[in-house]
């Protein structure tokens, strides 16, 4: 009985210091990339990118580990989603891509960001489009 709970004990220290390490790392990744990119976007702008690129990574890896889950599932003989091309909407079949293919999706989710943020005229166009209300099929005005 002991020696289970030794095991437990040394796992359980060994995983602490795994995450902490973790951190030193990606708070020492952060500072480097704002010292990087100070020089060219000044401090707030280089603030704000370390921010982005620190969201991207956490979006990779919850897309990362929801992938495991699923394969995991998929493998305990869970129902998994079924993909149906060419039905759907736009936006149905853009979130069975996100879930397909995640590393993609957070990358076409960086571009989109950097485009809004390049030209906010299109964006603006953009999200006019989406807010605007649809015509009824019935009505001609």
């Amino acid at each position: 009985m002991k020696a289970i709970i030794r095991k437990v004990i040394i796992s359980l220290i060994a995983g602490a210091m795994l995450a902490v390490s973790a951190g030193v790392l990606v708070v020492s990744a952060a500072f480097a990339l704002f010292a990087l990119l100070r020089q060219y976007v000044g401090g707030p702008g280089a603030g704000a990118l370390v921010a982005l690129a620190a969201a991207v990574l956490m979006a990779v890896v919850a897309f990362g580990f929801e992938a495991w889950a699923k394969s995991a599932k998929k493998k305990g003989g869970g129902q998994g989603r079924t993909s149906e091309s060419g039905d759907g909407d736009l936006l149905q079949r853009l979130m069975g891509l996100a879930q397909d293919k995640p590393i993609i999706a957070a990358g076409a989710v960086v571009g989109a960001i950097f485009l809004a943020i390049r030209n906010p005229a299109l964006t603006a166009v953009v999200v006019k489009a989406f807010l605007d209300p649809k015509p009824k099929a019935g009505k001609k005005p």
